[in-house]
């Protein structure tokens, strides 16, 4: 097949499904190439070497990346964000013209829901508005992926057919994150020694509600005084965080600066145990937080304070303890529970959280399932179509 890989966010940015992706797609013999923007996130500026153009082409490992204009945004305003991307869209839009092509809509994040909260947008007009404009382009791709059972459900809700629509899950960067699998494992730095360590590592943002986390903080100052947060990562709401922090006095909650993803497999090594937190909110019950492939693929037991999909993965995995969102006497339990725990029986729970990522949520295997659907395409008498793409 001629695959057109049409994403918002590809190498050099932090994003799973990039040119690892494209790479393996070629490697299966199909001839791949990239539609994208010019690299702006988690940060929302320009990365150091480029600028924005109407238009630039490069090669990559073998991939032609064709990169057109956008609006670069990831801050708080819904309306910058929007635009960030509305701008790429609408840039690729004139090139898709020069496609005939089967359109796959790898859906990441459900439209408007993803903003649509007081702090971000809350007009109900604008709100309909978008929520018309994407379920017209749901409606009509040929074949839709999501991420999660819940956004299937959702998606079946809005009038998509049942039949369009292919559950697949996201698998994490295998290769940076790989944790020593050593008995030993890691020496902790001299600051954590005798502490047991809680880790959270991603994107800092208004969903993941961090400040539950710091106020369990709080509550184990008294009642578990060897327990150390850990917080690595950036994010719209770090700096706040780091200033409360600071005001509640925490000598227990650490944050470390962002780092990139081939150095990420240390920090995992440090950790006794892997913190996932998201709001209460429905949306987010048929969410999964990316973080939840990648604690699994580490072998750490897992905390995950949030309901739903992801909570379902980790319980089917037997890879650690679940407790109330926005709850900080039930993450305080639950951090309790894994302290008490014996060493052996949380290696088990890790052991059992990576067993179940290589089976189920593996990059071959996420690969192999993206394949499927594209070959899926191909009309009754076995000839493919000219083209395959995704978005």
């Amino acid at each position: 097949m001629r695959i057109l890989f049409l994403t918002q966010w590809f190498h050099p940015e932090p994003f799973f499904k990039g040119l690892p992706f494209g790479k393996a797609l070629a490697t299966r013999g199909h001839a791949v190439e990239v539609l994208t923007g010019f690299p702006n996130y988690p940060g929302g500026k320009v990365y150091p070497g480029y600028r924005v153009r109407f238009y630039e082409r490069d090669i990559m490992d073998g991939i032609a990346v064709h990169r057109v204009a956008l609006y670069p945004s990831h801050d708080k305003s819904a309306l910058r964000r929007i635009l960030n991307y509305l701008s790429f869209s609408l840039s690729a839009f004139l090139l898709r013209f020069l496609f005939s092509a089967k359109v796959i809509i790898d859906v990441q994040d459900l439209w408007p829901e993803s903003v649509a909260n007081p702090k971000m947008l809350g007009n109900k007009a604008v709100l309909d508005v978008l929520n018309g404009i994407c379920s017209w382009i749901y409606r009509r791709a040929d074949k839709l992926t999501v991420l999660s059972p819940g956004f299937k459900q959702e998606l079946i809700n809005r009038g998509v057919a049942p039949e369009k629509i292919e559950v697949s899950y996201n698998w994490c960067d295998e290769a940076s994150i790989a944790v020593d699998e050593s008995p030993v494992g890691a020496v902790k730095p001299s600051e954590f020694s005798g502490k047991f360590i809680v880790l959270f590592a991603g994107a800092m943002g208004i969903a993941q509600g961090l400040d539950t986390v710091l106020d369990c903080a709080r509550l184990c100052r008294e009642a578990l005084p060897n327990i150390q947060f850990v917080l690595i990562g950036g994010g719209v709401e770090r700096p706040r965080l780091q200033k409360r922090t600071e005001e509640m006095g925490h000598n227990n909650v650490t944050f470390l600066p962002p780092r990139s993803m081939e150095t990420m497999g240390e920090i995992f090594a440090l950790a006794d145990a892997l913190i996932v937190h998201l709001k209460d909110d429905p949306l987010f019950r048929i969410t999964i937080p990316s973080k939840t492939q990648a604690y699994l693929f580490t072998g750490k037991p897992i905390i995950m304070a949030m309901r739903g999909d992801a909570a379902a993965l980790v319980e089917q995995a037997g890879a650690g303890i679940l407790c109330e969102p926005d709850n900080p006497l039930a993450m305080l339990d639950a951090v309790r529970s894994l302290h008490d725990t014996s060493e052996s029986e949380r290696r088990k729970m890790g052991d059992a959280g990576h067993r179940y990522y290589m089976q189920h949520l593996s990059f071959e295997k996420g690969v192999r399932n993206f394949e499927q659907v594209m070959c899926s395409l191909i009309d009754p008498m076995g000839k493919a179509e000219s083209d395959a793409k995704t978005s």
